[in-house]
């Protein structure tokens, strides 16, 4: 089985500090995850002088800036990102980022990123899909707000402009998002329709339901993390802090281990057990060579070391072959 990606979602929950980033990378590594992914973008490219908030973001940040405002105030630059690519080497976790804007993606294909995650948001965004594609990296794609037409267009593209392998995510774009509305089944409905690795990009709230989706055969499962939850800012609210993070990730990797291949056969821990568990077939009272075996003078008890209480209906009725005291093991 392949090891479970797990990715921890910076996103801009460093509020523009480089600082605040680079220590996000430690925290992230000490938490046992495989990918720390930021957010990359020119927020001239991607907010037009009408862009609005989502009601999530008005509720956690100034509610008189604009949208342009908000994501200038917890921007990054491109050199910011070398330097923290660099301390993640340093770490030993894996960058990356999501661009949002063409000239991010030039960006980040110019600082070797392993692959490209692609936000729910840009999955109708030809330009940027086509640009992306063209690279030839692998691709996780996430699904938030989509139809399934949607998807299988913009898989189209990728593959179409020559894209890697996609994975794709399922996702449920509010934050936090309703339990009653993440439907995790669907992991299993766009595994059999795509035939492509699934993964879980988690916008609820605590870890149970990323758990959940591990165990339901998630390939990659992605979550928003920060250093404080009452940091201001659009999506610390829907974010783990440290120690729900290093949780998640021991979680996911027990989860993995238990998960397993596809049969049943006992385990070799628990066949030490089976002679300490099960019964055998014993004399219920003294029996004496040569009586018939019977309802009343049989019965069954542990341990398990000698014949199977199955045989039952095998031994009523066959004669005795020595004398037995009560609880001796049954021979024939």
């Amino acid at each position: 089985m392949k090891k479970i990606l797990i990715i921890a979602e910076a996103g801009v929950n460093h509020n523009g500090k480089l600082d605040m980033a680079l220590e996000m990378v430690r925290v992230a590594a000490e938490a046992g995850a495989d990918i720390i992914k930021f957010q990359t973008s020119n927020p001239g490219l991607v907010y037009s002088k009408n862009a609005f908030k989502a009601d999530y973001q008005k509720e956690n940040t100034d509610k008189n800036e604009s949208a342009i405002e908000m994501s200038r105030g917890f921007h990054l630059e491109y050199d910011d990102f070398r330097i923290i690519k660099q301390k993640c080497e340093e770490t030993g976790i894996c960058f990356l980022s999501t661009p949002f804007d063409l000239d991010s993606i030039a960006f980040l294909d110019s600082i070797d990123i392993p692959f490209w995650k692609i936000p729910s948001g840009e999955i109708t965004n030809y330009p940027y899909l086509v640009k992306i594609a063209k690279t030839g990296k692998d691709i996780v794609l996430s699904t938030g707000m989509s139809t399934l037409e949607e998807i299988h267009d913009a898989v189209d593209v990728l593959n179409e402009n020559g894209a890697g392998k996609i994975t794709i995510m399922h996702c449920t774009t509010q934050y936090p998002a309703p339990y009653e509305e993440v439907n995790l089944r669907a992991i299993d409905f766009l595994r059999d329709e795509f035939g492509y690795d699934i993964g879980y990009s988690d916008h609820t709230k605590g870890i149970e339901v990323s758990l959940a989706a591990a165990a339901r055969g998630a390939a990659v499962i992605e979550k928003h993390f920060t250093l404080d939850r009452n940091l201001p800012g659009p999506d610390h609210k829907a974010s783990l802090e440290p120690q729900e993070l290093k949780a998640l990730v021991d979680g996911i990797r027990h989860i993995e281990s238990a998960l397993g291949t596809y049969g049943k056969n006992p385990s070799p821990s628990e066949l030490k057990n089976k002679d300490v568990a099960r019964k055998s077939l014993v004399a219920a009272q003294k029996i004496r060579k040569g009586e018939l075996f019977t309802e009343q003078n049989l019965t069954t008890k542990r341990p398990g070391t000698g014949l199977s209480p199955m045989l039952w209906n095998t031994v009523i009725g066959q004669i005795s072959p020595r004398d037995f005291e009560e609880d001796d093991l049954i021979e024939l």
